[in-house]
Parts: C-alpha cells; sequence; structure tokens
C-alpha cells in the first residue's frame, strides 16, 4: 500500500479520463458490409461465413445456441453486444469467465468505468498509482476491490450452502434488479431473460477474493461454489436441446467446458448430437498443437463438434464480432424465435 502514496508527475485522475464507450450494435447496420466481405478472401471471408453460420443457427428452432467469452472483449467495448444477444433472443445459456462475467460486467454495474490507455505507458508508474491495465485499457484498482467486497457482502447475505457458479451469478441479477447505479448489464438482462450464465472457473475472477473474505468472515457457515454440478447442470441444458450451436469468443475453459458437456451426456447414457453449428473468433495458432484449446475441426475428432457447420475467424474478436452481431440483428431472425427460458428447469 506504500506505492500509493509514492506518486510520480502523472496522477491517477490524469490517466483515468477517457472512458471505453461499448459499440451499439443496433445503430448501424453491417448487412451490405458482411455481404460485400462474403466476395472476398482471407479473414473476410471467414468472418462472412461466420455470419452466415449465425443466422442459420438463430433460424433453426430446435437450435439452442450457446455464447462462451473468454479474454478481456467485455472491457475493450463488446459489452453491450453480449447485452443485446441476450436481450434479443439469440443466446439460450452463456459460459464465461470469471472476469468477463465479474470484474467487466458486475463492475460496470455497480456505476465504475474502464478507461482507454496505452500499452506503452510505464507499467510501474501505473502501479504506483493503483492502476491495472489490460493492454491499452485501464482500470481503478481501488474499484476493482471494491468489487470484490460487494461479492463478499452478497454473500453474507445469502443461505450457507453449496451454489453452482450459475446459482450465484442468479443471485447477483436479482441484487442488480434493485441496486444496480448502470442499468442493462449483461448480468441483469440474462436474469431478467431467463438466460443462465455458467463460470465454470468462478474463483479465477473479483469473485475468488470477494468469496475468500466470505469465508474468512464466516468460518463456520459460508457458502461454497459446486463446479462439479455446475457441470452437471450445463450438461441437462444439453440433453434437453434437440440441437446445439456454439458461438465462442476466445477459447480456454469456457470453450472447453461447453464441448464437453457432449461427452458427459453420453457417459450418463444419454443420446446427443455433436454440436451441429459452431464459431470461434480467436488470435490463438494452432501450429503449436494448441490454438486455446484446439480447432472446431480437431474437436469433431472428440465428438464433440459436427464439422458441416463450422467456422473459425482468426482476427481480435473486437475487430469482426461487432460487424457479425449486427448482422444478425438487422437481417431479425430473431424475432422469430421462442425463448428457451433454461433457467427455469432447474427451479
Amino acid at each position: 500500500m506504500s506505492d500509493k502514496k509514492n506518486l510520480t508527475h502523472n496522477s491517477k485522475k490524469s490517466f483515468l479520463k477517457k472512458e471505453v464507450e461499448h459499440i451499439d450494435i443496433t445503430s448501424f447496420d453491417s448487412r451490405k458490409i458482411i455481404s460485400s466481405m462474403e466476395k472476398m478472401s482471407f479473414v473476410s471471408r471467414e468472418t462472412a461465413n461466420a455470419s452466415n453460420i449465425f443466422n442459420e443457427m438463430i433460424k433453426d428452432k430446435d437450435c439452442t445456441i450457446f455464447l462462451t467469452l473468454a479474454g478481456s472483449t467485455s472491457a475493450a467495448g463488446c459489452m453491450n453486444i453480449y447485452r443485446d444477444m441476450v436481450k434479443y433472443n439469440m443466446v439460450d445459456a452463456i459460459v464465461a469467465t470469471g472476469a468477463s462475467i465479474i470484474d467487466m460486467d458486475f463492475f460496470e454495474a455497480l456505476g465504475f468505468k474502464h478507461y482507454q490507455g496505452s500499452q506503452f505507458q510505464d507499467d510501474t508508474e501505473l502501479r504506483s498509482n493503483y492502476i491495472d491495465r489490460i493492454y491499452d485499457t485501464y482500470i481503478d484498482e481501488d474499484e476493482l476491490q471494491m468489487c470484490d467486497k460487494k461479492i463478499c457482502e452478497i454473500a453474507n447475505n445469502l443461505e450457507a450452502k453449496s451454489f453452482t457458479s450459475r446459482e450465484f451469478i442468479k443471485e447477483i441479477g436479482k441484487y442488480l434488479k434493485s441496486n444496480s447505479k448502470k442499468k442493462g448489464s449483461l448480468i441483469e438482462t440474462a436474469y431478467n431473460n431467463k438466460v443462465p450464465i455458467f463460470c465454470p472457473a468462478f474463483t479465477d475472477s473479483s469473485a475468488g477474493f470477494g468469496l475468500v473474505m466470505h469465508q474468512e468472515q464466516n468460518p463456520k457457515k459460508h457458502i461454497t461454489i459446486d463446479s462439479i454440478r455446475e457441470f452437471r447442470e450445463l450438461t441437462e441444458i444439453k440433453i434437453k436441446s434437440s440441437g446445439s450451436g456454439l458461438f465462442m469468443i476466445g477459447g480456454g475453459v469456457p470453450k472447453n467446458f461447453i464441448q464437453d458437456t457432449v461427452i458427459c451426456a453420453e457417459l450418463l447414457g444419454k443420446e446427443v448430437d455433436m454440436h451441429k453449428y459452431a464459431i470461434q473468433i480467436t488470435v490463438a495458432d494452432s501450429r503449436d498443437g494448441a490454438c486455446s484449446s484446439s480447432t472446431l475441426k480437431e474437436a469433431s475428432s472428440w465428438g464433440k463438434v459436427n464439422v458441416t457447420k463450422e467456422q473459425m475467424v482468426f482476427a481480435e474478436a473486437t475487430s469482426v464480432l461487432p460487424l457479425i452481431v449486427s448482422d444478425a440483428y438487422h437481417k431479425g431472425e430473431w424475432k422469430n424465435r421462442t425463448r428457451k427460458n433454461f433457467s427455469n428447469i432447474f427451479g
């Protein structure tokens, strides 16, 4: 904490001046751009093909659409895209990193902001000002710790038992419905529309810090997070779905978690199809055998993803995601979908 007293020539206020503004995909129509990109090559054609597959998912009335989120696109300006995908019935369930849901979405719902900065800034100076950096985006660490404490406060007011991350995030949604400083967060919108959110690595986020504080304050009677039961819950959604499609931002745990539901269902003696549709937007490289947990074609060898309707888009998501979702919004197929209300199946 002594670092905070030894500030260099720049003050915290001088760093946190320019707020990140979240893009509004309803305010522009990308249909002509996507249509033109379809006639091009490289990432443009990949993006157009991904758009076509996403629209097929939305048109397919039997298709459950899973959105997976990894990385920091929410902090970088895509927060309202994910909210609008729920609001306009393009998503039935979400699997995300804890950071995307808590450190970014819940953080802003509490009234805090992300700020434009520079990836070339001296990080020692940022640390002395108690500012965290995500590439060229800044976060006030003091505010982030207030987010941690709010998680602890919410947990302190819940019954001492095991929760899945979905159940705990639902409680956060209930809290935000009455207490949010910024309306229209992803958590609150998902809560209102009965779209479940799963964070399989929930403790790797502000939620983890907050829940550690909660258990420290309540050593004998506290809540715990049951990640095994939430895997069962997510698998139950896959079992109840006639077909399914994946819209994946990045890779990592959320991507693996949703793909593994196919295998889990089989082990439970249930016959389920592989995910029929799949899109992944990633900057990861497949040449080292990783690609943040395999290409979609590789996942097919595990029996997870059908290769007929799949598209890898090798691009930084903030550059192509707004085009894909704006195209789907303006095509309007979402108006013909019936909400699946999967939160209701858990009681």
